[in-house]
């Protein structure tokens, strides 16, 4: 039957990511099959990329390998994201059990005490309120008494608030001290005063961008690739989101045209499968590989 096909081996992964370990005649019992069939069970493991560990004659996965990686950063939410449901839940009948039942849960999970108290969700709300009007109006406003963490103040800053981000949980503005665009937790905000000054600094609003590889910035730059069937394999099933950025040469051969806010990630996926990808551009793209190619070798003599 189709649906069993890898039902012994969905079965060993989780015998060995149980908080136990076992001999190889445990796990054949376990599974009813034979010690030789669980050998190449575990070599299949072994190729698909999970870290086998032997201790003596017991057998574990080690939860640091590739595939848990990219499964936990497929589907775990983040405390902005889970805030985000928390107030939709919110909004939900209040007999609906189910509904209370996950919002405890992301109560729980992600620390999120502050937003079942009646008086800091009307604030919230009166906040971001406010944020759109400013928006609507392009007017400047001042957050009252902020509390920022990083530098460990209180203070108010005056600012262009240009785009409410991540359900409303954040605002992205201008800040006219320090001429910077920056990202505030409206939750930090005890208030929203509109002042009736216009914008003067548009000009300099940037949106944040976050690249698939997870780097975040205002700068993009934009890199070709032409892949391999590897390459291209693996940029896809590691990076789902760069599917629509990747365009058909021919049966073998692939084209990424992806938009970058750093060197950093689609370096460390180029230099790891190099012989598979041939860079189109940008020139400073060629030139960071080059350096890095360079000081490898520079390492390895």
């Amino acid at each position: 039957m189709k649906l069993n096909k890898y039902g012994k081996e969905l079965d060993l992964l989780l015998l060995l990511t149980e908080n136990h370990s076992y001999t190889a005649q445990e796990l054949a019992d376990r599974l009813d099959i034979t010690r030789r069939n669980l050998y190449y069970y575990l070599e299949y493991l072994r190729e698909s990329g999970f870290l086998l560990i032997k201790s003596g004659f017991r057998y574990r996965l080690d939860r640091s390998s590739p595939f848990f990686k990219r499964l936990h950063d497929n589907i775990a939410l983040t405390r902005d994201e889970a805030a985000f449901l928390y107030r939709l839940l919110d909004s939900a009948e209040k007999i609906d059990y189910q509904a209370l039942t996950v919002k405890a849960k992301l109560e729980r999970q992600f620390n999120l005490a502050e937003l079942s108290d009646p008086a800091v969700m009307r604030r919230m709300n009166r906040n971001i309120r406010q944020l759109k009007k400013a928006i609507a109006e392009k007017h400047m406003v001042t957050l009252r008494a902020y509390s920022s963490p990083h530098s460990q103040t209180v203070a108010d800053r005056i600012v262009e608030p240009f785009l409410l981000m991540n359900g409303g949980t954040d605002i992205r503005c201008h800040e006219l001290r320090t001429h910077e665009n920056k990202t505030y937790k409206v939750a930090r905000t005890a208030e929203i005063e509109i002042l009736d000054v216009p914008w003067i600094y548009e000009n300099l609003h940037r949106e944040v961008y976050t690249d698939i590889f997870g780097f975040s910035g205002e700068e993009c730059y934009h890199v070709s690739l032409h892949l391999g069937q590897l390459s291209h394999n693996l940029l896809i099933e590691e990076h789902p989101a760069a599917e629509p950025f990747v365009t058909t040469i021919d049966n073998n051969h692939w084209q990424a045209d992806l938009d970058v806010v750093s060197y950093l990630g689609i370096g460390r996926f180029v230099l790891g499968l190099y012989d598979d990808i041939t860079i189109i551009g940008d020139k400073g793209f060629k030139a960071y590989i080059n350096t890095k190619i360079k000081q490898r070798k520079t390492k390895s003599k």
